[in-house]
């Protein structure tokens, strides 16, 4: 096999060099109304390895991807924070075999952070890769919540673009009597 990154021979999707070199980590909060998002990359470090979610090897590059994010945060904040927190995916549609963002949440299953898989599901499947901020505001995800109540929950998403969709689940997990403790995403598409 070769590294998705940059074509060497490798056992593993990204090699280790690319990892160290390549893809580091730069851990920033956006804020979005009352919601604080952590991303770990910028988009444009991320894009094409966040294109394969539409194809088969997605599944691999999600798996390394949570691996090196997720994983450690989550492993980190239960080790200060003995509660119990629930991890909600943005809609974990399988698709081509597997649901990306499903991977990101089972990777952080821990024994003091449990994944709802599947709990938080869009009813719209409208695609807003590439739409305008007024688009995305007329095409609600319209989310419908089946989880449990009265919890503690961190969300999580691959991509931040505008944060409609974060807000949207925030406000539909809010309304079950959730609380939403921040967010995370693999990447965020504002630069600044």
């Amino acid at each position: 096999m070769r590294c998705y990154a940059c074509s060497k021979l490798s056992l593993r999707v990204l090699c280790k060099q690319c990892i160290a070199e390549l893809f580091v980590a730069n851990i920033k909060t956006r804020t979005v109304g009352t919601l604080d998002v952590i991303s770990f990359f910028r988009y444009s470090t991320l894009e094409s390895l966040l294109h394969t979610k539409h194809k088969p090897e997605g599944y691999r590059i999600y798996k390394v991807l949570a691996e090196m994010t997720v994983k450690p945060f989550i492993e980190e904040f239960v080790e200060s924070d003995d509660r119990d927190v629930y991890i909600v995916g943005i809609d974990e549609m399988v698709k081509n075999g597997y649901a990306h963002v499903a991977l990101l949440t089972r990777a952080m299953k821990r024994p003091y952070a449990i994944p709802q898989h599947s709990a938080l599901m869009a009813q719209n499947r409208v695609n807003y890769s590439g739409k305008s901020l007024q688009f995305r505001l007329e095409n609600p995800r319209n989310f419908v919540y089946t989880g449990k109540s009265n919890i503690d929950v961190i969300l999580v998403d691959d991509i931040i673009t505008t944060g409609i969709t974060l807000q949207e689940a925030q406000k539909v997990l809010l309304s079950h009597n959730v609380n939403v403790l921040f967010a995370l995403t693999l990447a965020d598409v504002e630069e600044i």
